[in-house]
């Protein structure tokens, strides 16, 4: 947890920088908990099965993004779960990963219920308090369209009042029509870091939204778009200082004019987010 410490340090200094008042707040966490691959790193190696990983996480960190929702929406009484193991760290928040039915299977827009399933779980965050966005991830395949415009758009119209961030990782995305929309809507960007080829999105640090969101995946050139690569083996990396140290430098204007900013490290491979 070292790497994280140190970029806490830096963006929370208020003695060494400008950018911070008292009604701004900043919230760094991890994509996830529930990985395996952390037992005897981040987690007690051989622990017992009482050990609770969502709130031994939840101590160290402020903010977790739920990444189980893309593939299924919570059930009720998972969220009620998460709500309960989280109860006393009252700073504490989760961000939720849209179901991937919305933004990865467009043959059809769901159905009914489909979005109901969805905005049941939502409500049970919100209404605790606990929400601090719903993240919106789209493939680099998703590239700016009417077509794929006129779907966002039905999207964040569904899921407004949830704090909606919208992840696009193809450049033709980055055009001023599109930032303004977000910005009209109130809708937040989510600034990527990742492997850069070809199209892809280097980091940026947009504020378009009520929160900015920044997501490290990490660089890891090797095997991000190799084909049948696992999940493991694309996060599998681990951000030096020096360029943990780049990185603060380009999102202090985020910080400066945000007054809630969403710091997420997806580089979850043993433990190195």
């Amino acid at each position: 947890m070292k790497f994280t410490n140190h970029i806490i340090c830096h963006l929370g200094d208020a003695k060494n920088s400008k950018i911070m008042s008292n009604n701004q707040r900043i919230y760094i966490g991890t994509a996830g908990w529930s990985y395996d691959d952390w037992e005897g790193i981040v987690y007690p190696a051989s622990a017992p099965k009482s050990f609770d990983r969502l709130r031994f996480l939840a101590t160290y960190f402020n903010v977790i993004e739920i990444n189980s929702s893309f593939y299924h929406p919570p059930a009720a009484k998972t969220v009620m779960s998460w709500l309960r193991r989280t109860a006393d760290l009252h700073d504490f928040q989760f961000t939720l990963k849209l179901w991937q039915r919305f933004t990865h299977e467009r043959e059809s827009f769901p159905e009914a219920h489909e979005i109901q399933m969805v905005q049941h779980g939502l409500n049970l965050l919100k209404d605790s308090r606990r929400l601090a966005a719903l993240l919106m991830q789209f493939p680099w395949s998703y590239k700016y369209s009417q077509q794929n415009l006129d779907w966002l758009k039905r999207l964040i119209d569904l899921f407004h009042d949830f704090t909606p961030v919208v992840e696009v990782r193809h450049n033709s995305w980055l055009n001023e029509e599109f930032i303004e929309f977000l910005k009209k809507g109130n809708v937040g960007f989510a600034n990527i870091d990742q492997p850069v080829i070809g199209n892809s999105i280097s980091l940026t640090n947009y504020y378009t939204g009520s929160v900015a969101y920044v997501r490290f995946h990490g660089r890891n050139y090797k095997n991000w778009f190799r084909e049948n690569a696992s999940p493991a083996e694309r996060y599998d990396y681990l951000y030096s200082l020096e360029e943990l140290e780049n990185i603060r430098k380009k999102i202090e204007q985020l910080i400066e004019f945000s007054p809630k900013s969403i710091f997420i490290f997806n580089n979850h491979f043993r433990g190195q987010a």
